[in-house]
């Protein structure tokens, strides 16, 4: 027999071998599943199409369909397209949307705790506090705890800290607490109940519906939130007086919401790439903010004749006083109401004290380097 002949049968034997050693390999192994295809999701906002907020919306909606590869594609309609803005919470809790683009005031008429998540001052907190107090101090426990009170099936992200509102827009400057009594005003949230009290008449109406009330007269003043918003939905066609700053909502984010059956059945991965595009949201909303409300400010005063003032001290200590007394009796009628306004406050002693102390005021460094165009408080 040839030595050729005599190494067959091993060649063969060890074919055979790296055969069913690759066969093993493959049984363990765990199955790779295959994808469900593209999650289509429709999303709505409660802001018209032309507002910065829904651009907000469709910005968050890119990041996801960006990182997501082409698995998750989620469309985001404006207010109105399938329900109105404050229907979001019930339609997107019943699988009507499978998510949302709003602020939790907005489901103020389920529980007044919801409107603690940005109407009123905070304790003196601003905006990116309120969501560090969300992140780190308690809070999205305590929301998802809201939410189960009222039944809702939702999945929420709390984001994109807000810069102060103004008290809004008014037909003469306001100089005194007197001026805003018997106004026909509008705003949202427990600022209902604060200007209640301090005798304005409010009629809470969602972005949209805003000027069209004015331009009528169904309205004196009213506010929504930043310069941007305000140009876009057309404030100064209707007044050319805005008063900046006010305690009525002075930390407010967005929110985010998802269905929660929705929610539960992505994939871990998927979880985890919108736990992360909310927070690459929540940056860019932030930075983009400050250059646009920034230019609407300044054009609304060189192309628009706005005049701005600030609000008085005087209206501003009123709004705390009457804050106050809002929050107690609200906390004595429902008890997770007290318990969120506990939290917040022990969150806010500490945070509040910290930056207090440690930055270092911008006011002097901009009259220094910018005295022409300074503006004393």
């Amino acid at each position: 027999m040839s030595e050729m002949k005599k190494q067959a049968p091993r060649r063969k034997f060890l074919k055979g071998a790296a055969v069913g050693t690759a066969g093993a390999a493959a049984l363990s192994f765990p199955m790779i599943s295959k994808s469900q295809g593209v999650q289509n999701l429709r999303f709505q906002s409660t802001w018209p199409a032309k507002d910065i907020f829904h651009e907000y919306a469709l910005d968050f909606a890119k990041k996801v369909n960006d990182m997501t590869g082409g698995e998750m594609n989620i469309e985001v309609l404006p207010a109105g397209a399938v329900v109105p803005a404050f229907g979001l919470l019930d339609a997107v809790s019943k699988g009507t949307l499978d998510g949302g683009h709003g602020v939790v005031v907005y489901h103020y008429g389920k529980n007044a705790a919801l409107a603690l998540w940005g109407s009123g001052p905070s304790f003196g907190m601003d905006a990116n506090m309120l969501l560090s107090w969300h992140k780190y101090g308690g809070g999205a426990a305590l929301l998802d705890e809201l939410y189960k009170t009222v039944n809702a099936n939702v999945k929420s992200y709390v984001y994109g800290p807000m810069p102060s509102q103004p008290l809004g827009w008014f037909k003469k400057p306001i100089a005194k607490v007197e001026d805003l009594k018997g106004l026909k005003y509008r705003t949202v949230g427990i600022s209902i109940d604060m200007f209640t009290a301090m005798g304005v008449s409010v009629n809470a109406l969602p972005g949209g519906e805003i000027i069209p009330a004015m331009d009528r007269g169904l309205l004196d003043a009213a506010e929504f939130n930043n310069a941007s918003s305000d140009r876009q939905l057309g404030f100064p066609d209707v007044s050319k007086v805005c008063m900046l700053q006010s305690y009525h909502q002075n930390a407010e984010q967005f929110e985010i919401l998802f269905n929660g059956s929705k929610y539960n059945a992505l994939s871990p991965k998927l979880r985890a790439i919108l736990d992360n595009c909310v927070e690459a949201a929540s940056a860019d909303m932030s930075w983009k903010a400050i250059d646009r409300y920034s230019k609407a400010y300044d054009e609304m005063q060189k192309t628009q004749g706005v005049k701005f003032y600030k609000t008085p001290d005087s209206i501003l200590r009123n709004q705390l006083k009457v804050f106050d007394e809002v929050v107690a009796k609200k906390s004595a009628e429902n008890p997770l109401f007290k318990k969120i306004v506990d939290s917040q406050r022990a969150f806010a002693q500490r945070a509040v004290k910290w930056d207090l102390d440690t930055n270092t005021p911008r006011r002097m460094a901009f009259d220094h380097y910018f005295p022409s165009g300074a503006k004393k408080a």
